[in-house]
């Protein structure tokens, strides 16, 4: 029995793994093998990343109707627009800076100053095309500039609604609307067509 024992413990020992082309141990071939697939896995997730980053940038143009009211004197228009540059953290959230500009009311100029977020919805989630709703809330520095006579700002807050259509990732249009609060009975408007390109 002692010698059958014996016998099998030497068999045992006589194993060797199979040839993978090297001396290492089965744990050291599972180690490599392991830390390979991490690796691939990790190249995946950042190529993933690196995908979804793109079109995160975006410059915006406005053009239309600005309008100025004055509580008990009613309004007036003139053409204004609006230029904003900002950046996506995920398709439904921005933070932008943008200038506007709500037109000349009889020598008397109105213009903002603003940095705000954006959130946006597009009906095509897939791919972010197609149909969207937006809207944008934040805080401007409102100036009116009177002819040669000086100028008189205030700080105050706006917000904006529109909706559009992404032709693809890069490029859409909408239609929109910004308040401004001018205080003391003061409105400033902006009604516009809009374009915007991401990258």
């Amino acid at each position: 029995m002692i010698n059958e024992i014996l016998t099998f413990r030497e068999n045992i020992h006589s194993l060797q793994p199979p040839n993978y082309g090297s001396n290492l141990s089965l744990p050291e071939i599972f180690m490599k093998k392991s830390v390979l697939l991490a690796s691939l896995l990790a190249l995946a997730g950042l190529s993933s990343v690196a995908s979804a980053a793109d079109n995160n940038w975006f410059i915006r143009g406005d053009l239309g109707s600005g309008r100025i009211a004055v509580s008990g004197l009613g309004h007036d228009d003139a053409t204004g627009g609006a230029v904003g540059v900002g950046y996506y953290f995920n398709p439904n959230f921005a933070l932008e800076g943008q200038y506007t500009n709500f037109g000349d009311h009889h020598s008397v100029n109105v213009d903002a100053w603003g940095l705000g977020i954006v959130a946006k919805t597009n009906f095509n989630n897939q791919n972010q095309t197609g149909f969207f709703i937006d809207g944008r809330i934040g805080v401007d520095r409102l100036k009116a500039s009177i002819g040669s006579g000086g100028s008189v700002s205030d700080t105050k807050g706006y917000f904006g609604v529109g909706a559009g259509y992404d032709f693809n990732p890069t490029y859409g249009m909408s239609v929109n609307y910004l308040y401004n609060d001018g205080g003391s009975g003061v409105k400033a408007e902006l009604f516009s067509v809009g374009f915007e390109a991401r990258f």
